[in-house]
C-alpha cells in the first residue's frame, strides 16, 4: 500500500527500515480508509517514518518503550513539529498498539489546544469556511501562535503589541516565496487577529495592523500541457489488463470533461446519462452541482471500464487517479496542469461563458485566465504601432 503514496524504491525502502517498518503499509492503509489527501497522508507517514529510524537505534525490534517515545518528542525545540509529531504517532498506536509498551502522549498536552479549537469552532459556525479552508486559516493561527510563543516567552496575548504582530509577519514573509503565498499567510494572521478580539483574548483588533501584499492573478500564464502530449499518453495505454482499462478511462475523463480530482473520485454511476452523454458532477469546488459533457470516445472507454474491468475494491478509484499522475512523464505534468478542455476550448474560439460553464466557474473573471494562452488569438487583437515598420 506505501507505493500508493511513494514511487521511488530508495524511499520505500528506508520506510520500511525502522521500528515500525513491518507496520508502515498498514499505516498507509489505515490513511487511505479515513479518506486522507494524498499529501496529508505522505507527511504522516513521513513523520512516522523519521520516529521509526530513532527508535530502531534505541529498542532495535522491541517493543517501543514509553522512554523512547519521550525522547523523541524531547528532540523537538517548537511547539508545531512537536505537536505533529505526537498526532502522527497517535496513528501509529491505534493501528499497531502491539508494538508500544506505553501509550503515546496526547495532543492535549500542547496549552494552546483549546485556543485552536475554540478559532476552529469560530471558523465553522461564524465565518462558515469549509473544512479544506480552515485547514490552512487554522495553520495560519498556530504558525503565528508559535512565533509569538518562540519570541515573547511566558506572556498573555493581552500583551500582543503592533510591533510583535510586525515583526511575525515579517517572518512569515520572508519564508513565503509567491505574491499567493504571502497573501494568504497575511489573511490568515488577520482572521486569527479578528478572532482573539471577538473572543475577548485580545482588547484591540490588531488586525488593521497587517500590511497588504499587492496578488494579481492575471499577472501569470497557467500552466497547461499541448494536447499531442495529453494525447500520447493516453495512447501510450494499452487494453490488455483492468489496470490498463481503468486508467485510459480515468485520463480520457480528466482530459475531455475538466472535473477535478476530488469531483472524479466523487462519482458514481448513477450520475452518468449514457443516452445524453452527460456526467453529473456534485459538490463542486464552487458548491454547486454541475454537468459536464461525456464525448464518445470517453464514455465508450468508461463503458469498457465498467463491464469489464471494475474490480470490487474501494482503492480503485483513487489509484487510478494517481496513475494519471505516475503512469508517464506527461501525466505528472497535466496532473498539476490546468484544466485541459478549458485551454483547448479557449484555441478553438468557443465563448468565454462555454468554458466557464464546463469548469462550473461562477464568475468569467475566473475564467479569463484562460485566455492568456491563446497567444495567437491575441496578437490578432494588437493594435499597430503608430511608428510603422522600423
Amino acid at each position: 500500500m506505501l507505493e500508493f503514496y511513494f514511487s521511488y524504491c530508495g524511499v520505500l525502502k528506508r520506510l520500511r527500515s525502522g521500528a515500525l517498518g513491518g507496520e508502515m503499509d498498514r499505516l498507509a492503509k489505515h490513511f487511505f480508509t479515513l479518506g486522507y489527501k494524498r499529501a496529508t497522508a505522505k507527511i504522516y507517514l513521513s513523520r512516522i517514518a523519521r520516529f521509526s529510524q530513532f527508535a530502531a537505534t534505541r529498542c532495535g525490534p522491541m517493543p517501543i518503550h514509553q522512554d523512547v517515545v519521550d525522547s523523541y518528542l524531547c528532540t523537538f525545540t517548537r511547539d508545531s513539529p512537536r505537536i505533529g509529531a505526537v498526532s502522527a504517532l497517535g496513528h501509529a498506536l491505534r493501528v499497531a498498539p502491539e508494538r508500544f509498551i506505553a501509550s503515546v502522549p496526547s495532543v492535549d498536552a500542547d496549552p494552546d489546544a483549546p485556543l485552536l479549537a475554540s478559532f476552529s469552532d469560530y471558523l465553522r459556525r461564524v465565518r462558515g469556511l469549509e473544512p479544506k479552508t480552515r485547514e490552512g486559516v487554522l495553520l495560519g493561527g498556530r504558525r503565528f501562535l508559535d512565533w509569538f510563543r518562540h519570541h515573547h516567552p511566558g506572556q498573555d496575548l493581552k500583551a500582543l503589541a503592533a510591533e510583535h504582530v510586525l515583526a511575525a509577519v515579517e517572518h512569515r514573509l520572508s519564508l513565503s516565496a509567491t505574491s499567493g503565498t504571502r497573501t494568504a499567510a497575511t489573511s490568515h494572521v488577520r482572521t486569527f487577529l479578528r478572532f482573539l478580539c471577538w473572543a475577548g483574548h485580545h482588547d484591540q483588533d490588531l488586525a488593521a495592523v497587517v500590511p497588504r501584499t499587492p496578488h494579481w492573478r492575471l499577472a501569470h500564464l497557467p500552466p497547461r500541457l499541448a494536447w499531442d502530449d495529453v494525447r500520447r499518453a493516453i495512447d501510450a495505454i494499452g487494453a490488455t489488463t483492468p489496470v490498463d482499462i481503468r486508467d485510459r478511462a480515468v485520463l480520457l475523463l480528466l482530459a475531455t470533461t475538466g472535473v477535478r480530482n476530488g469531483e472524479l473520485r466523487a462519482i458514481q454511476l448513477q450520475d452518468i446519462d449514457w443516452r445524453a452523454g452527460e456526467i453529473f458532477v456534485r459538490r463542486t469546488k464552487g458548491k454547486r452541482d454541475r454537468v459536464a459533457p461525456l464525448l464518445e470516445e470517453t464514455g465508450a472507454a468508461l463503458a469498457d471500464y465498467i463491464l469489464r474491468a471494475r474490480v470490487a475494491c474501494f482503492e480503485a478509484r483513487t489509484e487510478a487517479v494517481a496513475a494519471w499522475r505516475d503512469r508517464t512523464r506527461a501525466g505528472r505534468r497535466c496532473a498539476s496542469s490546468a484544466p485541459q478542455p478549458a485551454t483547448q476550448l479557449v484555441r478553438q474560439r468557443r465563448p468565454i461563458n462555454e468554458v466557464a460553464d464546463l469548469l462550473g466557474h461562477q464568475s468569467i473573471n475566473t475564467t479569463a485566465l484562460y485566455v492568456k494562452v491563446a497567444t495567437s488569438q491575441l496578437a490578432e487583437v494588437a493594435l499597430p504601432f503608430r511608428g510603422g515598420v522600423a
